[in-house]
């Protein structure tokens, strides 16, 4: 059986290493990887896969940034060349991203099979590019693994077949069960930085709806500047969002108080977050992240696909729309008490039903088709 793992920016790299672990196992199964180059920075992929020990990509389509349309279209052609060439059994992609549905789509127009991981997820707003990304992957893939009860509903209310339906669980949880004692044993963050357990604040921003729109990124960095002034606030921060701020003279304003670093390795990531007072973020794969840790998130969105969250207290919505509200959420935030710790996510066990559910499906025997011949009257 022949695989072919589509993937482009960092959140698909940390699913891909659990994924990808439980596909080695599987003798039957050879997965061959493409990155489209989506991420392209050292610091967003070079290290994830040195970290991960996720092996070098077959395939490296170096397509870069770019418009959606423009991205997602050289990704579609350079996918397909290499899709022909290599005849697999089934396509995996991951999430969301415009790497996502450039796989989708050139497998399904090659009558591959897809296989979506992070199947279902819904955030109801179809104005964020993601949302777009993971719908029509979803309606165009043969197997749909889901990692909540929230995201199987999704799919049957649309319409989804369902035999074609398998809760899993998360990925993100699997690698983080994996990679955590690593991390406690290498990652030197804490002592580089010089902050303390508990008193520091970790903040992401990348999303387009906050970068491209100078109303909300203004308010986000205001509002991170005056919370510096009560506690430390760290900011890894993306190469896209670095040079917007730049151009906007907005790097400038921010106080010595918030330390804006680099972007940090999987595993430094990992111990910064689980260190954390309070995480504030618009990445989807944080506001989990947030959650394995234990550590209360405010996220920067207006809505989140990651609804459960929400229900069970570990995060909430702050739309940065004004200074104040976003205040007035970081405060709540910081004097919180921590929510539910209910399993939401499976049991860190995803890569291996994976694995599986692929192997069983391609060796499944399926009965011939019994045809009555038809005969033309003489």
């Amino acid at each position: 059986m022949r695989v072919v793992t589509i993937v482009g920016a960092r959140p698909q790299f940390i699913k891909a290493a659990a994924v990808s672990r439980a596909l080695e196992a599987v003798p039957e199964i050879t997965e061959v990887m493409i990155h489209t180059g989506q991420h392209y920075d050292s610091a967003m992929s070079d290290v994830f896969f040195q970290e991960l020990g996720l092996r070098l990509p077959a395939y490296n389509l170096g397509v870069g940034s770019g418009a959606h349309g423009m991205q997602t279209g050289r990704m579609l052609e350079q996918i397909e060349k290499v899709l022909q060439k290599e005849e697999p059994d089934y396509v995996l992609v991951y999430g969301d991203t415009n790497s996502t549905l450039a796989g989708a789509l050139a497998a399904a127009k090659l009558h591959i099979p897809v296989a979506h991981v992070e199947a279902g997820l819904r955030s109801f707003d179809r104005q964020m590019p993601e949302e777009l990304n993971r719908v029509v992957t979803d309606h165009l893939s043969a197997i749909l693994f889901a990692p909540t009860n929230a995201a199987i509903e999704n799919l049957r209310k649309e319409g989804i077949p369902e035999l074609a339906i398998f809760q899993v669980g998360d990925v993100m949880y699997d690698a983080l069960r994996y990679f955590r004692t690593k991390a406690q044993e290498r990652s030197r963050i804490l002592s580089t930085l010089d902050f303390e357990a508990g008193r520091y604040i970790v903040a992401t921003i990348h999303r387009a709806e906050n970068t491209d729109d100078t109303s909300r990124l203004e308010t986000i960095v205001q509002a991170l500047a005056l919370l510096s002034a009560e506690i430390s606030v760290v900011l890894p921060l993306h190469p896209r969002t670095r040079k917007i701020l730049a151009c906007g003279n907005l790097i400038e304003e921010l106080p010595t108080s918030m330390r804006v670093i680099e972007p940090l390795g999987y595993l430094d990531m990992l111990m910064l977050e689980a260190n954390a007072r309070m995480i504030t973020t618009d990445s989807g794969g944080v506001q989990k992240e947030a959650f394995f840790n234990g550590v209360p998130c405010v996220t920067l969105r207006d809505s989140t696909e990651w609804i459960e969250l929400l229900d069970s207290g570990w995060n909430v919505l702050a739309p940065p729309t004004d200074v104040g509200s976003l205040m007035t959420a970081f405060r709540q935030a910081l004097e919180s008490t921590p929510g539910s710790d209910a399993n939401l996510y499976g049991n860190g066990d995803a890569g291996h039903r994976i694995a599986e559910i692929l192997l069983r499906k391609i060796n499944q025997v399926q009965e011939p088709e019994m045809h009555t011949a038809v005969t033309c009257p003489e």
